[in-house]
């Protein structure tokens, strides 16, 4: 089952339920948020809580994509209580990647000339995940790499534009899997479930210095449109686009779910949610999983007005934004002293 939230023909938010081909909008129900917390109060599954409620006009997702008509599949009514975090090098042949990023940029400065080889941190910490990031069902597993990006103020909708600021060194897409979660009011994540997400960020920036990895995901993201209820499936083969002046200018597959990762799903929920800060009652995170595949590996820099799309069997509607560059967000900050 396929959950999403649209603006109907009156202009409000509407939830809309997909169970096969035919999307139709849920009754009664305000927003994903709140039958979420129905689902909550009652101890009940979201699958039966939506089974609770009537079922109104069917509507043309793709259709409303074209019209700028979806929205994020899950908010939080006060953006500063939506969380954006993910996690990176998880994904078989994750590493390659980043490793020959950095091994790249130190080759550029020289600090390796008159050096044996390296292993880069990058390898180092993919490697502890090959090891240890897939431990016996209720045990934590190694840690994995982790990120913030933005609370949903940096949440962009489906078909909207992801900015980035003058001061960036680049802005390019990563295709991943989003887990969606709700804190119930003793403090226990709920899954939700899963969404397309595109983990927006500036890989320049990353190259330069490994340490400079947290201010390039400072960076906007969006996910969805459709948010997929239940399991997760074990080996998703989706697919990246990046589309410019009408035509392809790059596409690839990407792979995900645990049949082509190094950590366990259940490894890299513990490892967020351990943290007591994460489990505020209310609270909305959405944590992605992380990718083995970008444009820029492939040489590919994004220009403003690209769009990106990401698709995904039995994930619905393709994730689709354009690429945004505000060179207007470059002047130097002033802080007031009172």
């Amino acid at each position: 089952m396929l959950i999403s939230q649209i603006l109907d023909d009156a202009g409000k938010l509407a939830v809309v339920v997909r169970d096969g081909s035919e999307a139709c909008i849920l009754k009664g129900v305000a927003s994903t948020y709140d039958l979420v917390q129905e689902a909550i109060r009652r101890v009940a599954s979201l699958t039966e809580c939506i089974r609770g409620h009537d079922l109104g006009a069917a509507v043309d997702l793709e259709k409303l994509a074209a019209e700028g008509r979806l929205l994020l599949p899950v908010t939080h009514p006060d953006a500063a209580h939506l969380h954006l975090t993910g996690t990176g090098l998880t994904h078989l042949g994750s590493a390659a990647t980043r490793d020959a990023m950095h091994a790249k940029a130190r080759a550029e400065t020289g600090a390796a000339a008159a050096e044996e080889p390296q292993v880069t941190d990058s390898m180092k910490m993919f490697r502890m995940g090959l090891e240890g990031g897939r431990p016996e069902s209720g045990k934590p597993g190694v840690q994995p790499e982790w990120f913030y990006k933005g609370n949903g103020t940096c949440a962009v909708a489906p078909g909207g534009d992801l900015v980035s600021p003058g001061f960036c060194e680049d802005g390019g897409e990563e295709p991943e899997i989003a887990g969606i979660y709700v804190i119930a009011g003793d403090g226990t994540p709920v899954r939700v479930g899963f969404a397309l997400a595109n983990e927006f960020s500036d890989h320049v920036m990353e190259r330069q210095n490994y340490l400079f990895l947290a201010h390039s995901k400072l960076r906007p993201a969006s996910f969805g449109p459709e948010l997929l209820v239940g399991d997760l499936p074990a080996d998703i083969h989706g697919t990246s686009r990046i589309h410019r002046d009408g035509a392809v200018l790059w596409e690839k597959p990407f792979l995900s779910g645990e049949a082509n990762m190094s950590h366990t799903l259940a490894n890299l929920e513990h490892h967020h949610f351990k943290y007591g800060v994460f489990c505020q009652p209310g609270d909305v995170h959405v944590h992605m999983f992380g990718t083995a595949t970008l444009s820029f590996a492939d040489g590919i820099s994004c220009r403003d007005g690209d769009e990106v799309e990401i698709s995904a069997p039995g994930f619905g509607v393709p994730l689709r934004n354009r690429l945004v560059f505000n060179p207007a967000q470059s002047a130097t900050v002033q802080v007031k002293v009172l």
